[in-house]
């Protein structure tokens, strides 16, 4: 057990790759051209207050990590603080569905970069067949590796600095403060028009608390974690601003807004040079990926807690090849019915409703903890107001998401509660399955 505990191979340059990718992926390539429907030029301003949020809970993240390295993430964090057995597994579980909502805008993100370049496929049609693709992967078993991130990463990020060195010629030729759209023909700024733009675009900035997952694999966590945390979210913060200011150069932003394959779009204009399909295949390449690792990802979390008791004890099967298919399938089962009720705007909204809400506690958790004197101190501690202004700015933007989303968060929430009472897991499963 020793020796499996100091076997630790990741650095800070490894893991800033790791957070980097984890961020980057579907997010912008889905959500460019519908941020830019709502902000108009304006786009950068809500990946700013996006990165504002996303910057104070990291900083939280990054020194709750060091304070407890092995850590599990937001679960960990509010049992820790608040010994509530309710509140960790719902916030464990909201964490982990704000993960399908992110595949299922996904798979629509996908299905607009496919259709077109095969405009008379139906794109529902595209959707499940993603869907089953990517489950049909898993389930049949795949292997995750460090090596294999950092190429899928390198691949995402050399489509994103394509755009940037084809579209830097166009950048001053608009004005960056008009909010022009066809909701707000006027284009005037407003706090409520900015908060609401973040809600959209902060879906671009989900995976930093990924980072967290690995700790036991990185060398020196207590110091490395936290670098690389603040080091991904302030490298894609400059990648989004960037393509945001460099699409709407290129492009204006209610043509970008009604494109189903935005960036494709900007290449096109910017260099019509370029083969089109192969950046097309870029974009659907990085909504595939980050597909892919969340699919793994939730079949193995639902897998490990069908094995502590904490979700019902099918979910625990595995087939010939060692991999939980039944899991899979759930995942599978969620992800299509709300891949087809629902577009790439409310999904993503609703990813950011869960995620916020679970910031929301990842940030009071450390206040509570800081105030209680018996926890061990971290070697990246923070002041009390950063938290508190974590919240804040979390909340702040929570209440200028939209019913929509908030009927998709709510009613997966109220399944979670029902879940809750009708499993009624113990006290020793939970601290079981959290390491707490």
């Amino acid at each position: 057990m020793a020796n499996q505990q100091l076997n630790r191979h990741i650095g800070l340059f490894a893991l800033v790759v790791y957070g980097v990718g984890d961020i980057l992926g579907a997010g912008i390539y889905a959500l460019i051209g519908k941020a830019a429907g709502e902000m108009g030029n304006a786009i950068w301003m809500a990946f700013l207050a996006s990165m504002v949020a996303a910057g104070l809970t990291g900083l939280s993240y990054a020194s709750l990590g060091s304070r407890y390295p092995r850590a599990g993430g937001a679960s960990f964090f509010t049992h820790h603080a608040f010994k509530s057995n309710f509140l960790a597994y719902v916030i464990g579980l909201a964490a982990l569905s704000s993960g399908v909502t992110s595949m299922a805008a996904g798979s629509r993100a996908f299905a607009g970069y496919f259709t077109s370049l095969v405009s008379a496929i139906p794109v529902d049609l595209v959707v499940v067949a993603f869907c089953l693709v990517v489950a049909g992967v898993v389930i049949r078993g795949i292997r995750e590796s460090m090596w294999m991130n950092m190429l899928c990463t390198f691949i995402e990020l050399g489509g994103l600095l394509l755009v940037i060195a084809v579209g830097v010629r166009f950048f001053g030729s608009v004005d960056y403060t008009s909010a022009v759209t066809v909701s707000n023909p006027a284009g005037d700024l407003s706090i409520s028009l900015i908060l609401s733009g973040a809600v959209l675009t902060f879906y671009s900035f989900v995976g930093f608390e990924d980072i967290i997952n690995v700790s036991e694999e990185v060398k020196n966590p207590e110091s490395t974690i936290p670098k690389g945390i603040l080091l991904a979210v302030l490298i894609a913060s400059i990648i989004y601003i960037t393509i945001s200011l460099v699409a709407v150069s290129v492009i204006p932003a209610q043509e970008l807004a009604a494109s189903s394959a935005p960036l494709v779009d900007v290449v096109k204009r910017a260099a019509p040079w370029f083969p089109p399909v192969i950046f097309a295949f870029i974009a659907m390449f990085a909504v595939a990926n980050t597909a892919l690792l969340n699919f793994i990802m939730g079949s193995r979390l639902i897998y490990g807690m069908a094995n502590q008791g904490l979700m019902p004890k099918v979910l625990s099967k595995l087939n010939r090849r060692s991999t939980p298919y039944v899991s899979s399938l759930a995942v599978l089962g969620f992800m299509l019915v709300l891949a087809l009720t629902g577009n790439v705007a409310s999904l993503a909204r609703a990813t950011s409703v869960l995620l916020l809400i679970c910031f929301i506690l990842v940030n009071l958790s450390l206040i509570v903890l800081k105030h209680r004197k018996s926890e061990p101190k971290g070697r990246f501690e923070i002041p009390y107001v950063i938290p508190v202004l974590g919240v804040l700015v979390c909340g702040l933007m929570l209440s200028y998401a939209k019913i929509e989303e908030f009927k998709v968060a709510g009613t997966i929430l109220v399944f979670i509660v029902i879940l809750y009472f009708l499993i009624r897991p113990s006290s020793e499963a939970i601290k079981r399955g959290l390491g707490d």
